[in-house]
């Protein structure tokens, strides 16, 4: 291996790079954006998120952050709500539109992750992606 191929960080940036183009194309037709589906996908596993705890999640600007869901909004797949904790606060909810759109996207996803490892067999995919998570999830 020689060059920035022998970069382990260049390759997983240039892996994330061919996965935002893939994932961006897939999405094109709908008005979503990759960032757009990743806040609806982390909300999936919420019951609602304040803005600021989607912009530590995901690691976009909270500045960002508020353009996206005004998005999501303006195409009915998320709504503010006032947080029961704290009126003052409002929380950002899925919408049954929201649901309905991940779960019509699913199918579509899949594809685009199993072109991207394709190279990759069932057990080295797996292997990938538990390094992948060791890595993510360390402070």
């Amino acid at each position: 291996m020689r060059g920035l191929h022998a970069d382990t960080g260049y390759l997983l940036y240039r892996l994330g790079l061919r996965s935002g183009q893939l994932f961006n194309s897939f999405l094109q037709e709908s008005g979503v954006r990759l960032r757009h589906y990743a806040v609806l996908r982390f909300l999936a596993t919420a019951e609602g998120a304040l803005q600021r705890e989607l912009s530590t999640r995901l690691g976009y600007d909270p500045s960002a952050i508020v353009g996206l869901v005004d998005d999501l909004e303006k195409l009915g797949f998320a709504e503010r709500r006032p947080s029961p904790d704290d009126r003052r606060s409002r929380i950002v909810v899925l919408t049954e539109a929201g649901r309905q759109f991940l779960r019509d996207t699913d199918e579509a996803g899949q594809r685009v992750t199993n072109d991207l490892l394709g190279p990759l067999g069932p057990t080295e995919r797996q292997a990938l992606h538990d390094l992948l998570l060791r890595v993510a999830d360390r402070p």
